[in-house]
């Protein structure tokens, strides 16, 4: 999740709302860091490298691996309902020196910096706009990552990207982001496609030529199915903003990972200098307003949940639950 590789980890985030809100992610990469959900209760103590320590704050659940003991979030919900997802950014991320005046924050520590402190995409702004990212590494094992951010609650949704001419925010009205180009031409590109439908399509092509519509979907002509950043964010805002579901819970979730499925990457489609190919190593999807995180994995399409509420958000340890990998397969027989 965090070395810089050429091409790597391509991710894609989204948002759902019917009666609660709904943040989520695939995370696509060729191998796993050893990922796990993890809630961090409010008293656990963050220690940042220079802004000191939180040690009461908003308690929060996403997935993330743990080196020396500090929780590396690839995404969390906080407790108040603010989503945070960090996705790969190569060659535009840039961190920075440390800056006076600013709080200088490390790449890893962003999402827990935000998450801890911010109930609001509003209040998450205004935390950014003091935030200087720090070009420290976690570790010589664990060298800087490029990544830009979503941060969505059910009223609003920005992108941060920290480049070489300072920090961006953009307001996220597809409430989708995935990897390069820079936000702002990830959503320049939904120009391209707006005379998509999820209706049938008429005939425009020239007047006096008897054509017709010989399938349904075909409203959908041109929508790209490649598994490139751009493509799979055209495709993701496209499912995403035509997306219909009744709002319940189970409705709901079903519904969001059917957004997701849209781009999820399969084994040998899409192959490195490696050899080795990329795979939507997991899906995920939080119920923000109640804390319920849902996922799949590659390999267990059973989608299991954690609830933040019912374990106790008052202590000071971190609470893993390991991630489910095998698929889990009902079987129904007449006669047994």
């Amino acid at each position: 999740m965090w070395k810089n590789h050429t091409g790597s980890i391509m991710c894609t985030a989204v948002t759902y709302k019917t009666k609660d809100f709904y943040f989520g992610r695939t995370l696509d990469y060729n191998f796993s860091y050893g990922e796990n959900v993890l809630i961090t209760p409010r008293n656990y103590p963050f220690h940042f490298r220079e802004q000191g320590s939180i040690t009461s704050h908003y308690a929060m659940i996403g997935m993330a691996c743990a080196a020396e003991d500090y929780p590396l979030y690839y995404e969390a919900v906080n407790e108040k309902g603010l989503g945070m997802a960090g996705l790969n950014f190569p060659g535009n991320a840039a961190a920075r020196e440390k800056q006076e005046g600013k709080d200088n924050i490390a790449q890893f520590e962003l999402i827990p910096w935000i998450l801890s402190q911010c109930s609001s995409v509003k209040e998450a702004r205004q935390l950014l706009e003091k935030t200087n990212l720090w070009n420290i590494p976690f570790s010589e094992k664990l060298p800087l990552a490029q990544l830009h951010w979503m941060i969505s609650d059910s009223q609003a949704s920005i992108v941060a990207e920290f480049v070489k001419d300072g920090l961006h925010i953009y307001e996220n009205p597809v409430g989708v982001l995935t990897n390069n180009p820079t936000f702002d031409k990830q959503m320049s590109a939904l120009n391209n496609y707006m005379n998509l439908s999820a209706k049938s399509p008429e005939n425009r092509f020239a007047a006096g030529l008897d054509l017709n519509v010989y399938s349904r979907g075909m409203g959908a002509i041109g929508l790209p199915g490649d598994l490139s950043s751009q493509s799979r964010f055209v495709r993701a805002a496209f499912v995403r903003m035509n997306s219909v579901s009744a709002e319940g819970e189970a409705e709901s979730v079903s519904q969001f990972f059917h957004i997701l499925n849209a781009v999820e990457q399969q084994r040998g489609c899409c192959e490195l200098e490696s050899g080795e190919y990329e795979i939507t190593i997991y899906t995920c999807c939080c119920n923000a307003d109640k804390g319920i995180y849902y996922y799949t994995s590659y390999d267990n399409h059973q989608i299991t949940a954690v609830e933040m509420h019912r374990e106790n958000l008052d202590s000071r340890e971190l609470i893993w639950f390991p991630l489910m990998k095998e698929e889990q397969i009902r079987r129904f027989s007449k006669f047994h």
